[in-house]
């Protein structure tokens, strides 16, 4: 291959360095790249659903997570093959668009390659496979929007939103308090959503979490935390109605951008420019005290001699506060934030009903707390847990559950879990495919093998007999024409799933299905896999 000869019999070369390159063409490329798809599956397929294993995972520089969020284990993994990177991409779109269903897009997407190995085996052509895969899901699709069900809710009945955010949470190491952490969740995304434009912006709500306490500590608070503490331990720790100035500018005299030295050779000199020092803190307390400020939050640190002022002005200070938490404080007192304090005016002072310090255990660990805002649309979710391993995967899991609720005020249609909806699909997309002439249909009866992955994933992680278990319900599922059976994975006694209050979103579902079937005809199209030497 790599040599050719032109008219005179004289050797050129094609592709260079051509015997350092591993080169797999056909059929091979494609099974190694369906293998390498499988691998990465398989490892997350353990941890689908509510009785599904955690994976532990050690970063180079020896920090340990512990999560069964599949787009967190993928991201962790540091995969090398290039087909797994497309898998852990996969989880990541998963993530970004829907937040939640990371683990089953990757199981359902090992599924498709392991049918489409089969039907490549008897000799179908893979573009074929790829078409009916392609038929296949635009049918369960359909199917989808046909069996789900509308949910209403309003602010004032939130039931609905909270069965399925605790849905999303009984997977999760959380599970023992999905009740309140699910009411948490939803409370803090209507908190900020705005039901006319069906609009929610999560980064309004900030995730805070603290070692030490309870995970049933955790608690929404309709304001802002902030991780610092007063910069004085005089100043006061609890101020009702305070009228907050959010300043850019450290309290400092300004500082020439020249270099330069000044010489001082007398005491009188020297007195002179102490006073001028003074006179400029002086100067900064007081426009802060005559625009009617009570509390200085200020991003910036300041001398001792400014802290002193401030202290003996009853002017308590926060120092040392970041951007992004300035701005969150801002939108919610409904204050302007300040660069210079010549512009320091009664208008641009926020307003909060209470701004307070906690400290927390023996620990000197302090949190300043500021609550009802006048404008609560930014909310803060803090958490409280045994390590910091916790804090972090509940972290997670409350980034799902927020996601939940966010997709569900976008589209409020919801469709049954514990693998109805998969199970529904199959026997769906089972029934088209006899409509289907031609090589397709074998692709398409494929697709519905592999939605039954999902329950029968379920139903390993739980305990049960898979094969029994997945066919008794598809049974029922027929005789009683009630698409809302499912894998009874919590053993309470019945597989109705409506019983059970276990739901998900349409839009996940769908996400899941169509990016999955996208995935996997991306790959079984990649016929030539060149590499290059490894060194």
């Amino acid at each position: 291959m790599a040599l050719a000869f032109d008219e005179y019999g004289r050797p050129f070369i094609i592709i260079k360095e051509q015997e350092q390159k591993t080169r797999l063409r056909g059929i091979d490329a494609q099974k190694a790249n369906i293998s390498a798809g499988k691998s990465v599956a398989r490892i997350l397929r353990t941890s689908l659903g509510p009785k599904g294993m955690d994976k532990m995972l050690q970063s180079p520089d020896g920090e340990v997570t512990i999560t069964n969020d599949g787009a967190t284990i993928l991201e962790q993994m540091d995969v090398d093959n290039q087909i797994a990177k497309l898998m852990v991409e996969l989880s990541r779109s998963q993530d970004y668009e829907i937040g939640d269903g990371t683990t089953g897009v990757v199981v359902m997407a090992g599924a498709l390659l392991e049918q489409a190995e089969r039907l490549l085996e008897r000799g179908i052509h893979p573009i074929r496979v790829a078409e009916g895969y392609e038929m296949a899901s635009r049918i369960a699709v359909e199917h989808l929007e046909r069996i789900a069900n509308k949910f209403e809710f309003s602010s004032t009945n939130v039931e609905p939103l909270v069965q399925t955010c605790m849905t999303t949470l009984s997977s999760k190491i959380v599970n023992r308090c999905k009740r309140s952490l699910a009411e948490i969740a939803v409370n803090a995304v209507l908190a900020v959503a705005d039901l006319d434009r069906k609009d929610v912006n999560l980064e309004l709500i900030k995730v805070e979490g603290k070692v030490g306490g309870k995970l049933e500590d955790t608690e929404l608070i309709k304001g802002i935390i902030v991780d610092k503490d007063m910069s004085h331990p005089q100043m006061p720790k609890h101020i009702e109605d305070a009228k907050i100035a959010i300043l850019t500018c450290p309290f400092e005299p300004p500082k020439p951008k020249t270099k330069h030295k000044v010489d001082i050779d007398t005491v009188e000199k020297f007195q002179n420019l102490r006073g001028q020092e003074q006179k400029y803190f002086d100067d900064m307390v007081q426009k802060c005290k005559d625009v009617g400020a009570t509390l200085v939050i200020c991003q910036w640190g300041f001398d001792d001699e400014a802290n002193h002022l401030l202290m003996h002005r009853n002017l308590p200070a926060v120092r040392w506060v970041g951007g992004v938490e300035l701005e969150l404080i801002a939108i919610a007192t409904g204050g302007r934030i300040v660069p210079r304090f010549q512009e320091l005016t009664p208008e641009k002072l926020g307003k909060a009903g209470l701004v307070r310090e906690k400290s927390f255990g023996t620990t000197k660990d302090r949190m300043i707390y500021i609550e009802h805002c006048a404008n609560s649309r930014a909310v803060t979710i803090f958490i409280r847990g045994g390590n910091k391993m916790m804090i972090e995967e509940t972290k997670r899991s409350i980034h799902d559950a927020l996601c939940v609720a966010r997709n569900l005020i976008r589209n409020n249609s919801i469709v049954y879990g514990g693998g109805a909806a998969e199970i529904s699909c199959s026997l769906a997309v089972e029934a088209a495919a006899d409509r289907h002439p031609g090589v397709e249909q074998y692709a398409i009866r494929a697709f519905a093998e592999a939605l039954d992955s999902i329950p029968m994933a379920l139903a390993e992680n739980s305990g049960l007999q898979p094969i029994e278990t997945l066919s008794a319900v598809k049974s029922q599922q027929i005789k009683e024409n009630n698409t809302c059976c499912g894998i009874d994975c919590n053993d309470v006694g019945t597989n109705d799933m409506r019983e059970q209050n276990v739901f998900e979103t349409l839009i996940g579902k769908q996400q899941q299905i169509l990016l999955a079937t996208q995935v996997v005809k991306m790959i079984l199209k990649i016929d030539d896999v060149i590499s290059p030497s490894e060194y």
